[in-house]
Formats: C-alpha cells, sequence, structure tokens
C-alpha cells in the first residue's frame, strides 16, 4: 500500500512538473508571437544569432523608402515641415518631368505622430481628419537630362500646421489604399544630437571596398565626426560586414534605397553618356532627404562620396575649422571644400603602411597613397559642401541650389577632400605629382583602430 502512495504521488509530481513546463513553452512561444520577451528572460546580446540576424540590419526597416505616387511614374520619399517657410509640408519626391500632371495633397491629422518613418494607410480612419489640396511642384535645377529628378512637393493648407501625415495622388476624389508619409521635423530645435554628421549619398553596384571604407570610417571618428548616413542600393558581402559593425557601435546609419525597384538608374552623372531614367542612381534626391532628416538632429552636415576625406588640414580636428569659419563669416551656412585626386595607381615607395593583416582585406589603402595632382588652372576642380543644413532649401552634389545667406569657399590650405581614386590626369608620373602625407600624422591612433573594426567584422 506504501509502495502504490508514493509511486502515485511521484507520478502527480512527474505530471505537475511536466504540466509547467509546458506552460512556461507555451507563455513563452505566445510572448514571442506578441514580439515581448518573458519578464525572467534576459536580452540576448547584439552578437548572438537570431531569425533576423542573417539579414543585413538595413533590410529589417519597418518601411519602405520610396513609395509610388497613384496614377503616375512619379514616387516619393519623406516628409518634412518646413518651419522656414511657414509651416509649409515639404515632400521629398521623384517626378517624371515629360509627365507632369495635377497632383493633390492628402493631409492627415493624429495626435499620436512620432517623428520618423511611414505608415500604410490600409485604415484611413486611424488617420482622423482628413483634407485634399492641389500641391505645388519644385523640381530641382540641376536635372543633367533626366526625365526623372528630384523634387520638391509642397502642400500648404490651413490645416497643415495640425497634419501628422500626407500622401500625395494624382486623384483628389479618393484616398483609399494610399500610402501615408510622417511628417517629420514638426517641431524647431536648437540643441542637436550629433555635432557633425556625414551624408554618403549611396551605394550601388556591388559596392564592396571595404578596407578604405574601414580607414575613412576610422579618419573620420579622430577628426570629430560622430554620425554617418549612407543610403544603401546594394553592397559587397564584405562591406556588408563593416556596415553592419558600425551599425551595432551607433556610428553608422544605413537608409534602404531600392531605387531600382522603381526606376532604371543611371551609374553616371550626364543622360547623353550614361542613359537611364535617374542621374547616379539618384543621388541629388538622398543628399536632400539627408540634409532634411538631421535638419535638428546635426549642427553640421559634410556632404560628399564614400571614398572622400573632408580633411581639416590648418587644424586638427572640424570644429577647430568651423569655430573660426563662423567667425570669419557668421552669415554664412555653405562651405565649400575643394576635392584633391590621391591616384590610387601611384604607391608610396617604403611600403610602411603595406600591412600584412590587410592583405586580404578587398579594398585600397588609402595610407599608401600619398601622392597628389596638381591643380589645373583651365579645368574646373569640383568642391564638396559642409553646411548648416538650417540655411539650405535645396542641393546638388557640388554646391548648394537654393540656401539662405552667402556661400563661403574654404582656402585650399585650411581644408580640403583627400580624394583615392582613379587618376584624372594618368599620364603623369610620379616626380609630377606633389606629396601629400597629411594621413600619417593620425598613425598611432588609427591603425590600431582599423585593426579593431576589420576584427569586429569579421574580416581579420
Amino acid at each position: 500500500m506504501i509502495q502504490r502512495k508514493l509511486a502515485l504521488l511521484v507520478g502527480i509530481t512527474m505530471f505537475t512538473l511536466l504540466l509547467m513546463l509546458r506552460w512556461e513553452h507555451i507563455i513563452h512561444l505566445v510572448s514571442l508571437m506578441r514580439n515581448e520577451r518573458p519578464s525572467a528572460e534576459p536580452e540576448p546580446q547584439t552578437d548572438l544569432p537570431s531569425a533576423e540576424s542573417t539579414l543585413p540590419l538595413w533590410q529589417r526597416a519597418p518601411m519602405e523608402t520610396i513609395s509610388p505616387i497613384p496614377g503616375s511614374r512619379h514616387l516619393m520619399v519623406s516628409a518634412f515641415k518646413d518651419h522656414r517657410l511657414g509651416g509649409a509640408i515639404l515632400v521629398i519626391s521623384i517626378i517624371c518631368r515629360q509627365e507632369l500632371q495635377p497632383l493633390y495633397c492628402v493631409l492627415c491629422a493624429n495626435g499620436d505622430a512620432n517623428d520618423s518613418g511611414n505608415t500604410d494607410a490600409k485604415a484611413n480612419g486611424a488617420l482622423g481628419q482628413c483634407t485634399t489640396s492641389q500641391a505645388k511642384v519644385d523640381i530641382h535645377s540641376d536635372h543633367f537630362g533626366f526625365p526623372f529628378h528630384t523634387s520638391d512637393v509642397f502642400c500648404t493648407t490651413t490645416t497643415s500646421q495640425q497634419a501628422s501625415y500626407v500622401s500625395i495622388t494624382s486623384d483628389r476624389n479618393t484616398i483609399d489604399n494610399l500610402t501615408f508619409l510622417t511628417i517629420q521635423n514638426q517641431e524647431v530645435k536648437e540643441s542637436f544630437r550629433y555635432k557633425y554628421t556625414i551624408c554618403i549619398s549611396n551605394l550601388f553596384g556591388g559596392y564592396n571596398n571595404a578596407l578604405q571604407f574601414a580607414q575613412t570610417m576610422e579618419v573620420y571618428k579622430l577628426i570629430g565626426v560622430q554620425r554617418v548616413v549612407i543610403y544603401n542600393t546594394s553592397c559587397g558581402s564584405d562591406v556588408e560586414k563593416v556596415l553592419t559593425y558600425y551599425m551595432r557601435e551607433g556610428m553608422l546609419e544605413v537608409v534602404p534605397w531600392p531605387l531600382h525597384k522603381f526606376l532604371t538608374p543611371s551609374t553616371g552623372w550626364k543622360y547623353d553618356l550614361h542613359h537611364g531614367d535617374i542621374h547616379y542612381y539618384g543621388q541629388l534626391t538622398t543628399l536632400n532627404e539627408c540634409i532634411y532628416r538631421y535638419m535638428y538632429q546635426s549642427k553640421y552636415l559634410l556632404l560628399n562620396d564614400i571614398d572622400e576625406i573632408i580633411m581639416p588640414y590648418k587644424h586638427g580636428k572640424l570644429e577647430k575649422i568651423m569655430d573660426t569659419l563662423q567667425q570669419q563669416h557668421p552669415n554664412a551656412g555653405v562651405f565649400r571644400i575643394e576635392n584633391h585626386i590621391f591616384p590610387k595607381t601611384q604607391f608610396e615607395d617604403s611600403g610602411r603602411f603595406r600591412l600584412p593583416q590587410w592583405r586580404r582585406v578587398p579594398g585600397v589603402n588609402i595610407l599608401e597613397h600619398i601622392y597628389r595632382e596638381p591643380d589645373r588652372k583651365s579645368v574646373f576642380n569640383p568642391t564638396k559642401l559642409l553646411i548648416d543644413p538650417r540655411r539650405v532649401e535645396q542641393t546638388s552634389a557640388h554646391t548648394t541650389l537654393k540656401q539662405f545667406g552667402p556661400v563661403v569657399t574654404v582656402p585650399f590650405d585650411v581644408c580640403r577632400i583627400i580624394h583615392v581614386r582613379a587618376p584624372l590626369q594618368g599620364h603623369l608620373s610620379k616626380d609630377q605629382l606633389l606629396v601629400d602625407k597629411k594621413l600619417w600624422e593620425f598613425e598611432k591612433r588609427l591603425i590600431p583602430s582599423i585593426d579593431h573594426a576589420l576584427n569586429q567584422s569579421g574580416l581579420l
């Protein structure tokens, strides 16, 4: 009898334990379905594998960054309130110049609006009160002959100040199945999260220059940059690893830029030579979007390409240069920096930076290229921009199109661009080039930081 009772007690205990384990498992599954974690479970480390972690971080963005405008071939990108223009709602868009038809703004109020992103308005009732008005379209002047180009679509109505969401359509009589954009920059801010942010227009064509990118990022850290923004269409697997590292570190924001899903982008800058629907994978659209995206996040923006470094020569830090320039030009918000070519075909002779740990990392080693092409007096030397985003309304790649205040060209000896790329004056011998070892000044801090970044990226 005692043995039977013991056996029954053990059985009940085992059954109870089994039920408890199954119930905990059920709770765990339910919490995962609700995108929650059980309270007793610790937060996972960012480098641990998960169902999503096999994807690049930017492919997990919750919303699309490009949306078709119904009834047209046009596209809309993002929306902002421009307080400099009386609070007008500005939708950065890509407009087909030859097919411009009347467009309409649908503005909707919602007290729960946040300051970033898009929303799919399948249930329009959730958006609150909506009003429709005709839009004003301002196509930027620098389109280089391509049919599609960066444009500002303005929405100005008596209700625009209360609007939280906006959509653009060619049919004013229906708002069914529209995609609405959250109107960002709702408030003017006087303090900023970042002092210096770099806007890099776009990556495309499976770009895989991982070594130069990591080196450039580490140089920017040393001269005072806190944030980098890149618009990504496609990149190689090695660059993808480096991007992921800098995103996890917090320095980098990667914005998805799937322009090829909607248009045939050109890989060049001039329509007669390169063809396609839009200039250089929408480079100018991304630069203008970045200005508004970071208008109240960063005090200054640097607008340049991924293989360029805006380098302070007179002072070691961007902050010292900008303090001096703003004192000299208090009303200026646009500073043009000269571009100078360092041919990647010419190597310094000693090989001191031909480090063995970098040999298997794909890309250009910028520390090996210390020879700079001389200026050609008869050829225009293009510039890139260092701006106060609150003083710029529209920009091109080398100069602003609309700005508030004067534009200043920064003297060559104060600041210039180190641009390691294919030569423009390929006929020149090494003896005819100028020696410029500015990057070597950062050697002691730069080499260990590059090694650390490449190691954390899994490339060493």
